[in-house]
């Protein structure tokens, strides 16, 4: 299905979160910290701002930018709901699980077994850890894998952060977790086996790949994050169902927000707001105007 798959967690974690347009304002302002957007009408501000949702405990990104721009914000918007994560994990825990009887390890060739095997062990894990879901799950538990050995934290990451700045705030949401799951879950088998086989071959370059995105994300280098994330999610369908789908969807909701007063503040993973494709790119073909908010 996909004729070339190099995703790794890198990708994942900037998309599970814009080149320059004519109608988009001064994209290329001189700005330190993580980029960030505002869409507005005469009665409406939508800020846009792309996150990473793991982080090394510690990275310091909220600037007086940020904080002017959040707190300013009378409701905070996240891919998904993020009041009940524990019953979200639940119930992605029981879609992934394989029927009674069928192992993730007898899905694969003897020589895509030897290959995931030797990097289980590499993670100091039994070979049989993964063994009751699918494939789909293992990539994304594989993946996160090398990035908590080194101390990156999905407690660290933007989402948990601003929740917790924005208790009071009222919240939204962009798509429900089962949506989120339905796009690996849906995929058929071969295609499942082909993303966790390349995320096998990925796996020594996981850590380094999204250290060099952060660094862009951290320099606010919206047009170097895209290029990074066109290399990792080079597989065009791929890329349309993880993001540019999911986009076109955040832009009618966002096109539909501006009909109601009020400031809003919109955090979704940055690989939404960079490259082909983007949130910024798509508002502009609407004849929106998205303005890059400097320091």
């Amino acid at each position: 299905m996909f004729r070339k798959l190099t995703l790794t967690a890198s990708a994942i974690a900037l998309s599970l979160g814009a080149f320059a347009s004519p109608a988009m304002a001064d994209d290329h302002a001189e700005t330190s910290g993580p980029a960030l957007w505002s869409l507005s009408d005469e009665d409406t501000t939508i800020y846009l701002f792309g996150t990473i949702h793991v982080l090394p405990e510690g990275e310091t990104w909220y600037d007086e930018r940020i904080a002017s721009a959040f707190d300013s914000s009378e409701e905070l918007v996240f891919e998904i709901a993020m009041d009940d994560m524990e019953g979200a994990a639940q119930a992605m825990a029981g879609l992934a699980m394989l029927p009674e009887g069928q192992t993730l390890r007898s899905l694969m060739t003897d020589e895509n077994r030897a290959e995931y095997e030797a990097a289980m062990e590499g993670l100091g894990l039994p070979a049989g850890a993964l063994d009751p879901v699918e494939p789909w799950a293992a990539t994304l538990n594989l993946s996160m894998l090398p990035l908590l050995q080194a101390g990156w934290q999905p407690n660290s990451g933007v989402e948990m952060v601003l929740r917790q700045r924005g208790e009071n705030k009222q919240r939204g949401a962009l798509e429900t977790m089962e949506e989120q799951v339905a796009l690996f879950d849906t995929l058929p088998m071969d295609a499942q086996l082909e993303l966790l086989d390349a995320t096998v071959e990925n796996l020594d370059r996981v850590v380094s790949s999204l250290d060099l995105m952060k660094a862009e994300w951290l320099e606010g280098d919206a047009d170097a994050l895209g290029e990074i994330m066109n290399a990792e999610m080079d597989d065009p369908e791929l890329r349309e169902r993880l993001l540019v789908n999911r986009n076109r969807n955040w832009v009618d909701w966002l096109e539909t927000r501006l009909d109601t007063p009020g400031t809003v503040f919109v955090a979704v993973g940055a690989g939404h707001l960079a490259g082909e494709g983007s949130v910024q790119s798509l508002l502009a073909e609407r004849g929106l105007t998205v303005e890059r908010i400097g320091n």
